[in-house]
């Protein structure tokens, strides 16, 4: 990710003191950075996804304009906030056509590099979710962790960046959280390597 824009802090803090057109400064200011991040989500999605990498950023901005008492200490915080508001919004699409249809003959895609066993259908997203928001009761940050490096598609170093935290510790982290998701979600199966 490129580096922090000067005033981003600043215009958090201003946005924190209830300027909500300082939202509008800070998405703008960002509007790039959360496009890729969001493209890079997109790429891992079925390619019938009726969602698209605009559609996720547009969510997110409609999301964050209904937090009005939300305090943003800096960039890194803003997208990690950001990183969970669209992991939600995925989510809710999925339950959405979850509801609109069941099943099918559709090809099924491992979700992620890091989750081979995994694929992306709404029943294996809901389940990541679910296991997901169990990893954040026992450890928020290695849920944030995965959150960045499977649904926001952050590199290693950039998700240390963002939770200020070294390499070697989110490689440690990641490592950690992969095999507690894995037993999570298949506890019949055992661990594949």
């Amino acid at each position: 990710m490129p580096d922090e824009a000067p005033d981003i802090t600043e215009m958090l803090g201003q946005w924190n003191a209830g300027n909500p057109a300082a939202l509008g400064d800070v998405i703008s200011s960002l509007y790039s950075q959360l496009r890729a991040l969001a493209e890079r989500q997109m790429r891992r999605e079925r390619a019938e996804h009726t969602l698209q990498a605009t559609a996720l950023v547009n969510e997110l901005y409609l999301q964050l304009s209904r937090q009005p008492g939300a305090r943003w200490k800096d960039r890194q915080h803003f997208f990690a906030c950001a990183a969970m508001m669209m992991r939600r919004i995925l989510i809710d699409h999925a339950k959405s056509s979850m509801s609109a249809k069941r099943g099918g003959s559709l090809e099924r895609l491992p979700l992620s590099d890091a989750f081979p066993w995994l694929t992306n259908s709404n029943e294996e997203i809901l389940s990541l979710a679910e296991a997901l928001d169990a990893l954040e009761r026992f450890d928020a940050r290695k849920a944030r962790l995965v959150e960045l490096r499977v649904l926001l598609g952050c590199t290693a170093a950039e998700a240390a960046g963002i939770l200020g935290i070294s390499k070697a510790t989110a490689d440690r982290e990641w490592t950690l959280a992969k095999a507690w998701l894995f037993r999570r979600i298949r506890p019949e199966r055992p661990a594949e390597t």
